[in-house]
């Protein structure tokens, strides 16, 4: 029998360099789709605004979208949402592996041992991608809608995964990335978080007071594979009136079990 021709990701000897391998009109018929993702409804103006562009192209642009699914139009507001075929797209992400599928019974465990919201998240291009949330009863709460980016070094879960990084790892992360402020909290001096990520490695958990929103504060823990390479975070997050300091240390030991627990679902066993 002929051997069976290997399938490529790519066509035969390609070398083209990165741009010149891209659809420039398809690249900003993405843009289009990330503004709306990123936005609670927004007009046709409103997105034409932001991305530069004429009413005329971007309204082609969502009518084509609308018709296979992946936006939605509000006929009484005028503005544009995401569709059920996005969220069907996206949900092929989370297929990939079975880490959200074990993450969320150890999510609803540490929200109902702690009373407040649990969220999980992977490392994506620099930033934190939240993937799933198990959200408190509470009236006042953290809300992180699984697609929410957040910069690293100004988040719990960030914090924890870039302390499971090597030197050379961290060295790159902080020349590409500007610590923005967010808060006076915010760490934002290059050795300030160089101090800050060693203590974390430390003690297993990343605490982030404020810094990233002013009176909400977040406790994180890494999630290891069977390789023992962090493969995301799990953390919990609520109001500064709730998080209190004199609970926080019950708290970090709370989801550095959970941490732990879900690991240990992923086959990773400690040492």
């Amino acid at each position: 029998m002929p051997e069976k021709k290997r399938l490529r990701g790519r066509p035969k000897a390609f070398t083209a360099k990165p741009e010149q391998s891209r659809i420039q009109s398809l690249d900003r018929a993405l843009d289009v789709l990330a503004t709306v993702a990123a936005g609670d409804g927004l007009t046709l103006s409103e997105i034409s605004s932001a991305l530069e562009q004429s009413p005329a192209t971007i309204y082609r642009v969502l009518s084509t979208f609308a018709a296979r699914g992946h936006l939605e139009m509000d006929a009484t507001s005028q503005e544009w949402f995401i569709g059920a075929a996005a969220f069907r797209t996206g949900n092929a992400f989370l297929r990939r592996t079975g880490l959200i599928e074990r993450a969320r019974p150890v999510m609803r465990a540490l929200m109902q041992e702690t009373n407040e919201t649990a969220n999980i998240g992977v490392e994506n291009q620099g930033q934190v991608l939240f993937l799933s949330q198990v959200e408190t009863h509470e009236a006042i709460r953290a809300f992180f809608p699984p697609g929410t980016l957040s910069p690293m070094h100004a988040s719990g879960i960030g914090k924890a995964l870039l302390a499971q990084q090597d030197e050379a790892a961290i060295d790159r992360y902080l020349a590409r990335t500007d610590l923005t402020r967010f808060t006076p909290s915010t760490i934002c001096d290059a050795n300030a978080l160089r101090q800050e990520l060693a203590r974390i490695r430390e003690a297993g958990h990343a605490f982030d007071n404020e810094e990233k929103s002013p009176g909400m504060r977040c406790v994180a823990a890494p999630v290891f594979n069977a390789w023992g390479e962090a493969v995301a975070g799990i953390s919990v997050s609520g109001p500064t009136a709730r998080l209190s300091l004199a609970r926080i240390r019950d708290i970090c030991a709370l989801v550095r079990a959970r941490a732990r627990d879900l690991s240990e679902s992923l086959g990773h066993r400690p040492g």
